[in-house]
Parts: C-alpha cells; structure tokens; sequence
C-alpha cells in the first residue's frame, strides 16, 4: 500500500481574525453586482471606510454575516466569488506565495500561514506516490453557509495555484457539500516559479509573514475577539458594552469568559492600545500626538502622553523621533 503523507494546516479551526481585506473583497464583488455596501454588512458593525483602514481586522463572526447576506442575494455563488481571488488578494501572504521557489513550496507557505488567508473551509495536502491532493474541508463550519465556503475556498485556491505557473496545474476539481478536492499530478509540485525581480526574496517574505502571524497568535479565542473589536471601536473609547454585544454576549457574560481565559478586559483595552500607538508613531507618516489620541479613544492629548510614557518610558513625541528605551 502507498504511504500517504499529510501536510497539515498551522490553524486547527476557521475561527481566527483575518484581514479586513477579506471582507472588503467580498463587499466588493456584492457593489459590482449592484447590492449597496451597507446591505452586505448589515449587522456586522462595520462601515465601507473602516474596511479601507491599514492593518484593520474582522473577526470571523463579523465576516460570515457577510457571506450569509452574500449567500441570501446571490444564491449559489460561492464558486463565482471564488474565482475572482488572485495571489495579491491575500497581501503579504500573496507575496510570500509569488516569492516561493516552487509550487511545492507555495503550498507549505499557504499552510504554514492559513490564518493570513481569507479561509473558512481549510485546507490539507495528501501527497501518495505519483499524486497530490489539496483536501478543503468544510465538515467543521456551520451547516448554512458550509457549501458556500467550501466552493469558493477550493476555487479559490485552484485559481491562484493555476496562476503561479504558466499553463496551470492541470488539477481536476471535485466540490462536495462539506469537501472540495483539487486533485493533480505529484510531479507538477516541483514545477518553479517565475521570479519576478520587484518581488521580495523567499526568506524576507517569510519572515514578513511570520512578524504578521506572531502578533495574531498572541492571542486566541474569546481574547482576541475581543482584541479585534476593541480595536474597531477605539475612536468611540470601546466601551465594554459595545463589545459585548458584537460578540453577542452581555457584559457579565464576557467578564466571566475572560477570566476564564485569564485577562481582564481593561488589560486588553490597553494591549490594543500599545499596539497601535507604536505602530502610528513608528510609521513614516508620523500623525501628530493629538490625532494618534483621537484614534486610540482617550479624552486628550494629556492623558494618552501619559499612558504612553508609562508602556514604553518615553512620551510619544520622542518615541516618534527614536528616542527609544529597551525595557
């Protein structure tokens, strides 16, 4: 009996916090076909400009209602939104994919980075003898939007592989209710990828999925749903409240999760906020003090400085002009 060997996605579940863009791709192919944004995100929380947001995330509650109103208003579509993905739609982790050396290789970047794809149904390889198989399983979504899924993560994985080698693959895709498999020759793995010389090399984009990843996995669970609607609502101080409800839980209820999980919700809140100070003030387009204290939610400029000052031991003005402290 051929052995098989199988390559496991790094997530061991679909419910991750993805990328904003995933959101915004399919509001995109839902305006295209003449339904306005605010239907498709209705109930999410969510507006067209926060999806514009650089580094913005969704959770995976908040994106599944759009593929339910997707689903609603353009039945069957799931394999249709699928094929509109290119490798550049999954940002860095697209670039790591274009800056592989093989086919083979661009499969263990994908796997080893799942959840910086848009992915509900994940997918596995197979690899036995002289054939490969890339298994997209949708067993463990929920039953209303699993078919969906299942389309469209299997044409959408079918259509940015064929794209990274000229002529494509020439894999057979087979999509099922709850799988969908791409099946194709184990040869065509080995196959090299055109390089294009404005990509970055290999390891750098590896290395820039990694420094992505690393801060998502920070976190899991109810915490880091809580992290990415904290994040969302900042500018309005993120009331517990308001977060609670987009998880659909009252603010008891999320108390209790959390201490379940070991933190508090106000330690969160100032994570959040950590995060995102450095981040702005580290950026070329350094925001003046004030506006980075408008978007972190705090009263005035006074009392982010002094928050500020406390996480990092310098005020956020020299900390803009690298007046760092290791700590």
């Amino acid at each position: 009996m051929t052995r098989v060997e199988v390559v496991e996605p790094a997530a061991r579940d679909w419910e991750f916090p993805r990328a904003a863009a995933g959101t915004a791709h399919l509001v995109a192919y839902a305006v295209a076909r003449g339904v306005a944004p605010q239907v498709v995100l209705a109930g999410t929380g969510l507006r067209e400009a926060d999806l514009a947001e650089p580094g913005r995330e969704v959770t995976a509650a908040q994106e599944l209602l759009v593929v339910r109103t997707l689903q609603r208003l353009l039945p069957g579509s799931g394999e249709r939104v699928g094929a509109t993905y290119r490798a550049s739609s999954f940002g860095v982790l697209g670039y790591a994919l274009l800056a592989s050396r093989t086919v083979r290789e661009a499969m263990e970047v994908t796997l080893r980075f799942i959840d910086l794809s848009y992915a509900f149904a994940l997918p596995r390889a197979e690899l036995s003898g002289e054939r490969a198989r890339l298994v997209v399983d949708g067993r463990g979504l929920p039953a209303d939007v699993r078919a969906f899924l299942v389309a469209r993560d299997t044409a959408a994985i079918h259509v940015v592989a064929d794209s990274l080698v000229p002529g494509g693959l020439g894999a057979t895709r087979t999509v099922g209710p709850e799988v969908g498999v791409l099946d194709l020759a184990a040869a065509e793995l080995d196959r090299p990828l055109p390089r294009d010389p404005s990509t970055a090399g290999e390891q750098l984009a590896e290395d820039m999925c990694r420094d992505v990843v690393a801060r998502r996995r920070e976190r899991t669970g109810i915490a880091r749903d809580v992290q990415v609607l904290v994040t969302q609502r900042l500018p309005e101080g993120a009331p517990m409240a308001a977060v609670a409800a987009g998880l659909g839980l009252s603010e008891r209820s999320l108390r209790r999760r959390l201490a379940e999980a070991g933190v508090g919700y106000r330690a969160l809140v100032e994570e959040v906020r950590e995060s995102l100070a450095r981040s702005l003030l580290e950026s070329r387009a350094t925001l003046p003090v004030a506006d980075v204290a408008r978007r972190l939610g705090y009263a005035d400029a006074a009392a982010f400085t002094h928050a500020f000052t406390r996480w990092t031991g310098v005020p956020p003005a020299a900390y803009a002009r690298g007046e760092r402290r290791i700590r």
